[in-house]
């Protein structure tokens, strides 16, 4: 059931980006992932590797801001980062026990829609003027 869900809350990510216009997905998106990587900071329970893994994630989330690329590479990254957490750390939900599981099969799937550019999956109907 979790792998279900996790990929369903992925492709929700997905649609809801979508609807965001393409002139402003990118930026989001890098500030997004720059958030996911300061995300166990208050207490993944490895210490200074948490700082660490944040600075790899702001300057990838940094070069995410040209590039769908980097962005793609930081959400493989915090995936690796969940699954270290799920096995040796603390979940990102502190409640939920295999949160960090969850987010580890979230994560790729938004992987998988940066590295094909990040575009839209609504279809637009034309406007009539």
């Amino acid at each position: 059931m979790i792998v279900l869900t996790a990929v369903l809350i992925g492709g929700l990510y997905v649609l809801l980006n979508s609807l965001i216009p393409e002139r402003h997905r990118r930026r989001l998106n890098a500030i997004m992932v720059a958030g996911a990587g300061a995300a166990y900071l208050s207490g993944g329970g490895l210490g200074g590797w948490e700082f660490a893994f944040t600075v790899v994630m702001t300057y990838l989330a940094y070069r995410g801001l040209d590039s769908w690329t980097f962005i793609g590479l930081a959400w493989l990254l915090h995936a690796a980062w969940d699954v270290v957490h799920q096995l040796k750390g603390h979940p990102i939900i502190p409640f939920a026990t295999h949160s960090s599981l969850g987010c580890a099969i979230c994560d790729p799937v938004i992987a998988i829609w940066c590295f094909s550019g990040g575009g839209s999956i609504v279809r637009r109907r034309a406007q009539v003027a």
